[in-house]
């Protein structure tokens, strides 16, 4: 399903930009955006041009499907802020982490 809702698709540049670990600035750099410009696409309040969209796709390395479908939906900012945290756990912090989720997805069943 496409998604035409910007502010849907910003949030995915969000979390497309804080999983890559830079800044919007440079995100806009690399795109060849003005920071003002990819703040306001990423904050979901313009629409953006087709050559715009082509841009931020090859700056993130991601397909226009990528980024305008659910089907292909990214982490939201809260998920990629967990796995984040995940990866920045020493080997016993993750170990204890996955072993709480693992008893929490039993509890489901």
């Amino acid at each position: 399903m496409l998604v035409f809702d910007m502010h849907d698709i910003g949030e995915r540049l969000l979390a497309m930009r804080k999983r890559k670990g830079i800044t919007q600035s440079e995100a806009a750099e690399k795109a060849g955006l003005s920071d003002r410009t990819y703040a306001d696409i990423e904050r979901g309040t313009v629409n953006m041009r087709l050559d715009t969209l082509l841009k931020i796709c090859r700056t993130f390395n991601v397909t226009p499907d990528e980024l305008l479908t659910k089907e292909n939906a990214l982490f939201s900012y809260e998920e990629e802020d967990i796995l984040n945290k995940l990866n920045n756990c020493t080997a016993k912090q993750r170990k204890t982490a996955l072993e709480l989720l693992s008893v929490y997805f039993k509890s489901l069943d």
